[in-house]
């Protein structure tokens, strides 16, 4: 039985980028694991493709050790890692703006919903959030994923952001106000659709 993993702060977290930067493997390690779970969720947010969400956590992996050892512990090694993911996403989709894209099928939303596994406790619901969160203005979904979801404090997501912390608060305030609109247009439409009980 593995024994339960502790709580990782961030001022551990930076002090294994420090260790690693001096050549420490364990610390690079230790560092890699501590913030992969966090670092793929944010670039699945902001490029809105899971599919490669795992190429884009290990590109801002590489770009990240790679300058690892520039790293002077000036922010947390987490607001210095989602910078790096932010950047790393940019890059990707410009990238993919200059090519076509294929596609082998002509009913692509149904072969996307084939791929996707159903009938989990809580699924719907969670791929209508994700539906709203995607379709929050790009601003707005990143500081609402950086402060919500991976729990960034307002004046990291807003250095991740590179903008005042009280932009990061309106937007977030903005994107929470939108998706309770959205929310509750939903369950209206859905109210309004579904059959009378007998």
């Amino acid at each position: 039985m593995t024994p339960a993993l502790p709580t990782v702060t961030d001022e551990t977290v930076t002090a294994w980028a420090l260790a690693a930067a001096d050549g420490d493997s364990e610390a690079v390690d230790r560092f890699v694991r501590a913030l992969q779970r966090d670092v793929r969720r944010f670039v699945t947010y902001l490029a809105h493709d899971a599919q490669a969400a795992d190429d884009l956590t290990q590109d801002t992996f590489l770009r990240a050790l790679t300058a690892l050892p520039r790293f002077e512990g000036r922010s947390s090694a987490r607001v210095w890692l989602l910078s790096i993911a932010r950047r790393t996403v940019i890059d990707s989709l410009r990238r993919a703006a200059c090519r076509p894209r294929m596609a082998w099928t002509d009913d692509w939303q149904g072969a996307v919903e084939r791929a996707q596994p159903a009938g989990l406790p809580g699924f719907d619901e969670g791929i209508a959030l994700m539906e709203l969160v995607d379709a929050l203005p790009g601003d707005r979904r990143e500081a609402f994923v950086l402060t919500q979801l991976l729990g960034l404090p307002y004046a990291e997501a807003a250095e991740v952001s590179r903008c005042p912390v009280g932009t990061v608060r309106s937007r977030v305030s903005r994107a929470r106000a939108a998706l309770v609109e959205w929310a509750a247009e939903e369950s209206a439409t859905r109210r309004s659709v579904e059959p009378a009980a007998a």
